[in-house]
């Protein structure tokens, strides 16, 4: 069963930056992939970025285009952790942000459904 477990969330104003990480029971030697979802007050679930890992040379990513220029995701192979970067954060970067799995090969951009293994998500909040 793979696990996962998203720590870094907080509250920030308008402009500010959080790091979220997601830990894993992956080995990042291995391809899978890893992506970070936000959900809404509407309860809508948006895929902002992914990471493919497990890969020789440069990891693919992918990010939404609302957060490109903005977020970066990365990941740490020894410690089987993905990390997102959020800088200049709006409010409507607002909402739990969640980690998922899939096995290879990627979604990218696919929707929740496509992803088979959840965090339990950590809160952001950003302030005018």
């Amino acid at each position: 069963q793979v696990q996962l477990m998203e720590s870094g969330g907080g509250s920030v104003q308008a402009g500010g930056s959080l790091r979220l990480s997601c830990g894993t029971s992956l080995d990042f030697n291995r391809r899978h992939c890893v992506n970070w979802f936000r959900q809404g007050p509407q309860n809508e679930r948006e895929n902002v970025a992914g990471v493919n890992t497990g890969l020789a040379g440069p990891a693919y990513t992918y990010y939404a285009l609302s957060v490109k220029g903005r977020f970066t995701i990365a990941q740490d192979v020894a410690n089987s952790t993905v990390w997102l970067e959020m800088n200049n954060l709006k409010p409507a970067d607002a909402g739990i942000y969640f980690c998922a799995a899939a096995p290879f090969p990627c979604p990218g951009d696919g929707t929740s459904d496509r992803f088979p293994y959840w965090g339990q998500g950590t809160q952001v909040t950003v302030s005018l």
